[in-house]
């Protein structure tokens, strides 16, 4: 049984009673006035795992620097304007494949265009192909996957067949075929390739996630309790299979931009007047001994982009999975 609790006017002052007269001070002035004998601590509220994965992102200095550097990214690929005040295709050939000066601390292209300039607007493609294709091979992977591992059957079986169809199909190859016909200048074509190669990773993803999460006792209780296909898989089952979806999307945005600017080397993906990372470098290659700057630049940003959501992905996998805490 818990001793009871003794005020301290009753604690003697024999062998050991200025050490138990002590204690009973500090204890009474930790208590509010009016408070009672002192009790168990109150047990805190438990978090969910999207609260506890926050708690642990925020305090881990990897998250924290790439998550700065994509907001700063983004930022400037919305408002390229705000750091760079020149037009990206202004050119001047009197100053072609100079390097540094002041107003210009990138140099210039072989056509005499600011490459500090073209850095910052190149931003807008490679992020702009990095989050929609994302977003789109997410949704369509996610979607196809979810509906597969709840209802199974002959649905799963054909989604099966069809994504290792698609999984045999080189990337690189797949895109000198399919964007060699196109024509537009747009990114569209290129988001649009790279989702139709890109679901089938997260479908396999989500099948098994939900294959998984319907398993749970919760969700057989919801079915007990009558709950229909679409209650348990919008309210039980999605909530709790989305996170390995978020991972496995996080990492593969930076490997699509860094898919779209190989496309765009190889003269496949993008094309001029758009201004593209993967285009820049792919005119530079050839004078890399010359003029070394106008690789340098485009290559180390398209690198630091990459790097920051690859980053940004594995802080989230980390903190989203329960094995690795």
């Amino acid at each position: 049984m818990p001793e009871p609790y003794v005020p301290k006017e009753a604690i003697g002052h024999g062998d050991g009673g200025s050490a138990a007269l002590a204690i009973g001070e500090a204890e009474s002035l930790e208590r509010r006035p009016g408070a009672g004998p002192p009790g168990p601590e109150p047990l805190g509220k438990p978090r969910s795992l999207w609260s506890d994965a926050w708690h642990d992102l925020y305090r881990n200095p990897v998250f924290v620097i790439s998550a700065l550097v994509i907001v700063f990214l983004v930022i400037i690929a919305i408002w390229p304007q705000l750091i760079a005040t020149g037009n990206p295709y202004r050119a001047d050939l009197a100053k072609a494949q100079q390097g540094s000066q002041p107003g210009h601390p990138f140099g210039f292209d072989t056509q005499g265009r600011d490459v500090y300039t073209r850095v910052v607007y190149g931003a807008r493609a490679s992020i702009t192909v990095g989050v929609c294709a994302t977003t789109g091979a997410a949704l369509l992977g996610s979607l196809l996957g979810g509906l597969a591992g709840f209802f199974g059957g002959w649905g799963d079986t054909l989604l099966s067949r069809l994504a290792d169809i698609f999984f045999g199909i080189p990337v690189i190859l797949g895109g000198l075929v399919f964007l060699s016909v196109v024509t537009s200048t747009t990114v569209w074509p290129v988001v649009g390739f790279i989702v139709l190669l890109g679901w089938p990773q997260i479908s396999r993803i989500a099948r098994g996630s939900v294959v998984t999460a319907k398993q749970n006792d919760y969700v057989q209780a919801a079915r007990a309790l009558g709950a229909g296909n679409g209650r348990m898989l919008l309210r039980h089952i999605a909530p709790n299979a989305v996170a390995p979806v978020i991972v496995v999307a996080t990492i593969a945005l930076g490997t699509y931009i860094a898919l779209e600017a190989t496309l765009s080397y190889l003269g496949a993906g993008l094309k001029p007047p758009t201004v593209s990372w993967g285009i820049d470098i792919s005119a530079a290659s050839t004078y890399i001994r010359s003029a070394p700057h106008m690789l340098l630049w485009p290559a180390g940003a398209l690198s630091i982009t990459v790097l920051a959501f690859i980053m940004l992905g594995d802080a989230v996998r980390d903190a989203l999975d329960p094995k690795l805490r």
